[in-house]
């Protein structure tokens, strides 16, 4: 196979491994992916993951990348905070919530960081239109209840405050209602009270 019957066959893949090259060429002799690295045609993200160099990177391309090397797996906790312009800070590793083991893995394009929890707590995702696929992300409510989740610490109206929430985007962008709604599935009273903190912060301040 030429690299241009490659390129042609995965224009549209964000990133790609082996089995999806060898849905259309089952005989690839994947020593070729090492020539195309070597002539930086390709470029490997994660052992048996690739994406063509020219391809462009952007927030949405690593959230993508982010639930593909690591499955399942969805964008959470600070990645989407910031997604979500709630928090100030800029956020550079792309994290993630999963039901797999906790793990982080460094890469030419990045950092991905995946939290691991309970199987149950996988829901609450949102799928975002990205080219001619999807990618997940946590809801906005989800994400919240993610980070008090696997922030116990966050026990007090002043270490809330501390995290300098833009409150303005969580009182238009955030339905309160599905919030307690996905906050019974935790059936965790000290979070529901860490959640209590917050809404005093948030909406009675």
């Amino acid at each position: 196979m030429r690299f241009l019957d490659l390129k042609t066959q995965l224009q549209n893949f964000p990133l790609f491994s082996l089995s999806d090259i060898r849905t259309f060429d089952p005989d690839f002799d994947r020593r070729r992916l090492s020539e195309w690295q070597a002539k930086n045609y390709l470029q490997m993200i994660i052992r048996g993951f690739y994406r063509f160099t020219d391809t462009p990177l952007n927030d949405l391309t690593l959230f993508f990348i982010a639930n593909k090397i690591y499955q399942p797996s969805y964008i959470s906790l600070e990645m989407a905070l910031a997604y979500y312009h709630l928090i100030p800070e800029s956020v550079y590793t792309i994290t993630s919530i999963s039901s797999a083991k906790t793990t982080t893995f460094t890469t030419p394009v990045g950092t991905f960081a995946y939290q691991s929890v309970r199987p149950e707590l996988l829901f609450g995702i949102t799928l975002l239109p990205y080219q001619d696929k999807h990618l997940a992300i946590g809801a906005i409510e989800k994400v919240i209840l993610d980070y008090f989740y696997l922030h116990p610490e966050l026990n007090t109206s002043e270490k809330i405050a501390g995290l300098r929430l833009n409150s303005d985007e969580l009182i238009r962008q955030v339905s309160w209602p599905k919030l307690d709604q996905y906050l019974q599935i935790f059936q965790n009273q000290a979070m529901t009270r860490r959640i209590h903190h917050l809404k005093q912060a948030v909406l009675y301040a």
